[in-house]
């Protein structure tokens, strides 16, 4: 298995700077605009490299066949499609098609959804026919939170390197060898790359990469959670909290200032941090350790007790209320505790005059 992970990781070392002269040759480029942060055009389609040394590995792991054909052939159908939107600049609806169709052969053909959950109060849950889409969307959805995360260098790489090394971490305590494997490879894959997506980046995984990452997160999140308890369900959304969060606060955003879901802007987590005073280096360390601190909350998580569960997440929620609200993630307008706390201390102030 160790030699499996350290080829895939040489894999993409390698591939990476193949890829480079290659869309160089073509330029196939991030050019600077209104949107991004680079100042100078940087090459696109690094996924490329990922998405091929991660095949490279899932051929060489002993896993079922049964499963591999249905995630390599959905894998490819969401790096096709994000190869294309790096080429061409897709329409949206386009863009979704190709998730939407990826995400229904992994549910249709490898038969991966969530059928039930376990309620703490109110026993099995039953998803019924609303199973498939339910999945559907939670693998739309999660892709498009890696994509929308990956504004900065090696942030993306790094966000989903450490969600992947707590899947993995977590399936191990499960006892699933399956979805160590496979997280192991793509784990691989990733940290060859980010040696040339690093702040300053040689070159972008762009769309190819960050479509395909999410897609293949969200399996396997699903692959080591499907069919638990209320509480383990939570686990994976704790796991990928920072793009999950940073998602909803997007469309809560956009739908505040009333513009379109799918318009870009630049009021993410990273832009907020960058526009009160930190480095592209230091912005993208800071969300790593927010993103390890979120995994961190994930294995807490599930050796707590219910009520002990809901405190944490009680309290986690108070925290990024508070960063919402200083960062101003949904609007500069939109800060009750902190009008609350400054009120609060208004009236200390009255009293003790």
């Amino acid at each position: 298995m160790l030699t499996i992970v350290l080829i895939c990781f040489l894999a993409s070392l390698l591939l990476t700077p193949i890829v480079r002269r290659i869309v160089l040759r073509f330029d196939i480029t991030d050019k600077p605009d209104k949107r991004r942060i680079n100042v100078v055009p940087i090459p696109s389609l690094g996924g490329v490299a990922i998405f091929v040394a991660f095949l490279i590995g899932m051929f060489l792991l002993p896993i079922d066949k049964t499963l591999l054909w249905p995630l390599v052939i959905g894998a490819s159908v969401i790096a096709i499609t994000g190869m294309l939107d790096d080429i061409l600049e897709l329409k949206a609806r386009y863009k979704l098609l190709g998730q939407v169709v990826a995400a229904g052969i992994i549910v249709f053909w490898g038969g991966i959804n969530i059928t039930f959950i376990n309620l703490p109060f109110g026993g099995e849950w039953h998803f019924g026919y609303l199973a498939i889409p339910l999945t559907i969307v939670w693998i739309v959805a999660i892709t498009n939170a890696i994509n929308l995360i990956d504004g900065l260098d090696g942030l993306a790489a790094g966000v989903s390197t450490i969600a992947l090394l707590t899947i993995m971490g977590m399936a191990f305590v499960m006892g699933d060898p399956l979805v160590i494997m496979i997280t192991a490879v793509l784990a691989a894959a990733t940290l060859g790359f980010l040696p040339y997506n690093f702040y300053p980046a040689k070159i972008f995984m762009g769309d190819t990469g960050a479509l395909f990452l999410g897609f293949v997160i969200a399996i396997l999140s699903l692959m080591g959670f499907k069919n638990v308890t209320f509480i383990s369900l939570i686990v994976p959304v704790l796991i990928l909290g920072v793009p999950i969060f940073d998602t909803i606060l997007a469309i809560i955003r956009r739908i505040v200032h009333r513009t379109p879901i799918a318009m870009a802007d630049k009021s993410h987590l990273h832009h907020s941090l960058m526009k009160l005073g930190f480095t592209h280096r230091q912005t993208v360390i800071l969300i790593y350790a927010i993103s390890a601190l979120f995994s961190l909350f994930a294995l807490i998580f599930t050796m707590s007790t219910f009520w002990g569960s809901f405190l944490l997440i009680l309290v986690l929620l108070v925290i990024v209320e508070f960063f919402v609200e200083v960062l101003g993630l949904v609007s500069q307008n939109y800060r009750p505790i902190m009008r609350l706390l400054r009120l609060e201390r208004i009236e200390r102030e009255e009293e003790q005059e």
